[in-house]
Parts: C-alpha cells; structure tokens; sequence
C-alpha cells in the first residue's frame, strides 16, 4: 500500500509567495515568503508527486513527519488527482496565522532577500525551485521573476 504527496504540481492553482515560513528559512522575528497554492481558475501550477512506500507505521511516521515539516500549511486537499494529498494554507490571516497574503513586489524581495533560518535562506530555497521546474521542462515566470 502507497499514498501520493503533490510537490506542486495541479491544474486550477498557482504559486504565490504568501505564506510565512518562520521555522526553516524564517525566524518568528524575520519569517521568510514561501509559496503556497492559490485556487485560480484555469491555472496551471507544474511539479512533482512522491509516491510513499512500505508498511503501515512506515506511512504513518512519514506523514507525521510531513505534518510537522510543513505545519505552516492548515490544509490538505485533494485536488483533481484522485489519491494525491497537496499541502495548502487557507488564504484567510484569521484562521491561518501563517497566511501573509499578497503584498508588493519589493516587499516581498526584501523578505527573500533578507530572511533565514535552521535549513538556510529562502533565496536558496527559490533557486532550488527554479532549478527543479527547468529540470522537469517548465519555466514559471512567477519563480523567475523571484530568482532575479
């Protein structure tokens, strides 16, 4: 028995740099802009799905691991992929005290530009991004933009 993790990768959704990541490559005092997905009609957001092998406790120790690593995201979902879980975050700054929301270009890049933490900075994380979208055949101008 398997489960599927979507590393981003759906049709209606898109990245957005809206979400507060302040235990990886953020502080509480500086938290970094991380991606999360936003429902957008007709949108297409390319990545990767993880396939999770091996015995029950197995599935259950790299779920519990998930939940923590990416505890920032307030929702699973299953998108049109039947059987795929996708970490999301609700766009809603009352019930998910991570959700930055939208803000302007330079603030968002002072974010990148200055932020990190315990697993390094988010610059890193975003180049890191771009690399794998190339590496799977697709460019995001969203991520581009960021790498600039």
């Amino acid at each position: 028995m398997s489960f599927w993790i979507f590393g981003y990768g759906s049709l209606d959704y898109r990245r957005v740099f809206d979400l507060a990541c302040i235990d990886h490559r953020g502080t509480p005092e500086h938290p970094a802009r991380t991606c999360t997905l936003e429902e957008k009609e007709g949108a297409i957001c390319w990545g990767a799905a993880y396939c999770v092998r091996g015995s029950p406790e197995k599935r259950r120790a790299a779920m519990k691991y998930l939940e923590q690593r990416e505890c920032e995201y307030d929702t699973k979902t299953l998108p049109a992929l039947t059987g795929v879980i996708v970490f999301t975050s609700t766009p809603d700054k009352e019930s998910n005290k991570y959700y930055l929301g939208p803000a302007p270009l330079e603030e968002m890049a002072r974010q990148i530009a200055t932020a990190s933490g315990p697993c390094g900075n988010i610059r890193e994380y975003i180049f890191k991004m771009e690399k794998a979208l190339c590496d799977i055949g697709y460019e995001e101008d969203y991520i581009n933009r960021a790498c600039k």
